[in-house]
């Protein structure tokens, strides 16, 4: 933990500079810079244009990556939000991707990830990047979750997307156990031992991040109608159903298979704290109907915490001018990784 828990230290990536993420991770860090010590990475110089451009009244204090290394982060109170500097190599024009500008996203990245090693920063928080520009520029890279796991040495993480909390409700929750995956490769991907991972993880994060004593989850089926009895498909017989058992006998209070097409109704989900859905677009269409524009990405299974925005680089948005993003996803991801940072300082203290 960094050394004021009563007010965390985020780290909030600044993502693609020429899309939105620059934008709203600025004007997301200022209205929450009262709870939390949002410091933010990416070009000093070209962050301070923008805010300038985004509103007057918002001071940025840079700090250079070495001065980190040498001295640890300091203590810059609400008036203000530390900014990292790490430099881009090309100008930035709005909308307009530059291969030129890659490795400096990923130099974001790495170092959110080292600051959290090293004690500097309490969590992570990511705005959107364009994976074909950092492809583009001669590196292979398929997302920022992949990207933190090979970096953390973590062999197996899950992507969860929670919704904002209605009021006296807690937010819907959805994970998945396959992620980008053709569709056709998805029931060969589901084995038992994958979904046993998968579970472990979720239970384990839950409770241990979540603050969750006994979390309760519910897991769809593949097929429709769960596979109606083998009628439809065998994969809820031969591998979901056992799984949950098995994690059941460990502990785990799972429970399904369910027909997805009937789950994501109250009288379930009022008696749950996650859902697993097996594949990408069987469970996120349903929670960003829902939320789009408030939802929160959050990887499960790192030894590290990190949540993101539910949306893309918005491209168009930024080539058109300021004022037109939607900051609300950005807020949630800073709210939730703060919530679980004061979390696991409970735990530790």
């Amino acid at each position: 933990m960094s050394s004021n828990p009563a007010r965390p230290a985020i780290a909030v990536t600044i993502g693609e500079p020429a899309g939105i993420g620059p934008e709203i991770a600025i004007r997301a860090a200022w209205a929450l810079r009262e709870q939390a010590n949002c410091v933010l990475i990416g070009d000093a110089a070209f962050l301070a244009l923008t805010a300038s451009l985004i509103d007057p009244a918002i001071a940025l204090a840079a700090l250079s990556v070495q001065a980190l290394r040498n001295s640890g982060l300091p203590h810059f109170g609400a008036q203000r939000l530390a900014v990292i500097d790490v430099p881009l190599a090309a100008h930035v024009v709005p909308g307009r991707l530059d291969p030129a500008n890659g490795r400096a996203v990923l130099a974001t990245l790495d170092l959110a990830i080292e600051g959290v090693q090293q004690g500097w920063f309490d969590a992570i928080v990511t705005a959107p990047l364009q994976k074909s520009t950092i492809n583009d520029a001669g590196v292979a890279f398929s997302g920022h979750t992949e990207y933190l796991a090979d970096k953390t040495g973590t062999a197996q993480v899950v992507m969860m997307l929670a919704g904002a909390p209605g009021a006296g409700k807690a937010p819907l929750r959805v994970a998945l156990a396959t992620t980008h995956l053709p569709l056709a490769a998805v029931p060969a991907a589901l084995t038992q031992p994958l979904l046993g991972r998968v579970l472990d993880i979720i239970d384990a994060d839950l409770r241990h991040k979540f603050g969750l004593p006994a979390p309760r989850i519910l897991v769809t089926g593949l097929n429709p109608h769960a596979g109606e009895n083998g009628y439809l498909g065998r994969e809820e017989i031969d591998t979901i159903g056992p799984a949950i058992e098995q994690a059941r006998a460990r502990g785990i209070d799972a429970r399904g298979p369910y027909p997805a097409d009937t789950l994501f109704q109250p009288r379930y989900l009022d008696d749950a704290d996650c859902v697993l859905a097996m594949y990408h677009d069987q469970g996120l269409p349903v929670l960003k109907y829902a939320s789009f524009g408030q939802g929160v990405n959050i990887t499960l299974g790192l030894p590290l915490i990190r949540t993101s925005v539910d949306h893309g680089t918005a491209l168009d948005l930024a080539a058109r001018g300021f004022g037109l993003a939607d900051c609300g996803s950005m807020e949630q991801a800073i709210r939730s990784a703060l919530a679980m940072a004061l979390h696991s300082t409970k735990r530790t203290t």
